[in-house]
């Protein structure tokens, strides 16, 4: 395993982290403990979790996976040997966490210190905004629409209740996820001006059937050093093959929920079939493939794998070891261009 240390903070991650988000519903508490052993054997010491996990999002079974955490973190006794981070939810319809979910300080600091005793742990070595608390592109939306009549907590105001939790030793670093450029400026421009915590990571989805991370943000993690740490680098495990032709395996993912549609428009199954196809075409695994293309983007401080069987896990980390040939990358390049962006 290798790591890369994040810009602006003292944080050291392996380049693959292990996502949580199946843990609680698909996942039990002891096959999450299982993961979790297997993948520090493996050299992995970043742990990404969220308050709302397990997804899809429920009021049964919110923050187990926060507390299936909590409970090997207990059991094990090495909080100080792994890179934890976890998020606050932004506004949602549900408000099946708290009432009038904002990122405002109140909404923070309760979740916070829900978070913290759920993992039971004192800290987060970061601590993310899932998603925005305005009107913007997040969530493969597309098309900006201007509401003269919006209300959003203002950045200034999230970054300073940020601030109160570093000062009093709760969290160490700060990031984002599911952000856009605009946002991104605004929250370095504010931190700088007013020296506030600055942000160190974001957390958007790229894979090969998205990469619009390229387009405007890759610039910022590059210049600016706020590293991208991948989600849904197999595209909901799309680009693993295993739903080519209309399959639907029992168990999967998109097989048991529906509404995660996003990979599944014609042009997504036309492009999925073509990078499955190149993959093969080389003797690749194709989720290894994909994987490993991720990875390798210089923009990308951590590639977030998921798995729901250790089988899969244990494919994803190996994952690591191929090395994309420059003909291969060629290629990728060629189907990138005939299917651009096909699933923002």
């Amino acid at each position: 395993m290798q790591y890369h240390s994040i810009a602006h903070s003292q944080l050291e991650v392996s380049k693959l982290c292990l996502g949580t988000m199946t843990w609680g519903k698909q996942n039990s508490e002891d096959e999450a403990h299982q993961q979790l052993d297997y993948a520090l054997s493996r050299g992995i010491n970043f742990i990404d979790t969220a308050e709302m996990y397990p997804v899809p999002p429920e009021p049964e079974t919110q923050g187990l996976t926060e507390q299936y955490i909590g409970s090997w973190l207990a059991k094990t006794g090495i909080r100080e040997k792994i890179v934890l981070a976890s998020k606050v939810s932004g506004p949602n319809r549900t408000n099946h966490i708290r009432e009038n979910m904002r990122l405002d300080r109140r909404n923070i600091r309760e979740a916070i210190h829900a978070s913290l005793s759920r993992l039971q742990t004192d800290y987060l070595d970061l601590y993310q905004l899932h998603w925005p608390d305005r009107n913007a592109n997040f969530f493969g939306k597309l098309g900006y629409q201007a509401n003269p009549d919006e209300f959003y907590t203002p950045i200034i105001e999230t970054l300073e209740a940020l601030n109160e939790l570093v000062k009093e030793g709760k969290i160490r670093y700060v990031g984002v996820s599911n952000e856009t450029a605009w946002g991104v400026s605004q929250y370095l421009r504010l931190a700088e001006k007013h020296d506030l915590p600055r942000i160190v990571t974001i957390q958007n989805p790229y894979n090969l059937l998205n990469r619009s991370f390229e387009t405007g943000l890759a610039e910022f993690a590059h210049r600016e050093g706020v590293g991208l740490l991948a989600y849904s680098p197999l595209a909901f495990g799309m680009l693993s093959g295993k739903y080519m032709d209309d399959t639907w395996p029992k168990d999967a993912r998109l097989t048991l929920f529906s509404r995660f549609s996003r990979y599944l428009s014609d042009q997504g199954k036309a492009a999925t079939k073509a990078y499955v196809d190149l993959a093969r075409a080389h003797q690749l695994d194709p989720a290894q493939m994909a994987l490993a293309y991720v990875t390798s983007r210089p923009f990308v401080a951590s590639n977030i794998i998921g798995a729901t069987t250790m089988e899969q896990l244990t494919s994803n980390i190996d994952s690591f070891e191929l090395t994309l040939s420059d003909e291969l990358l060629e290629q990728i390049e060629i189907i990138h261009h005939q299917f651009t962006y096909p699933c923002p």
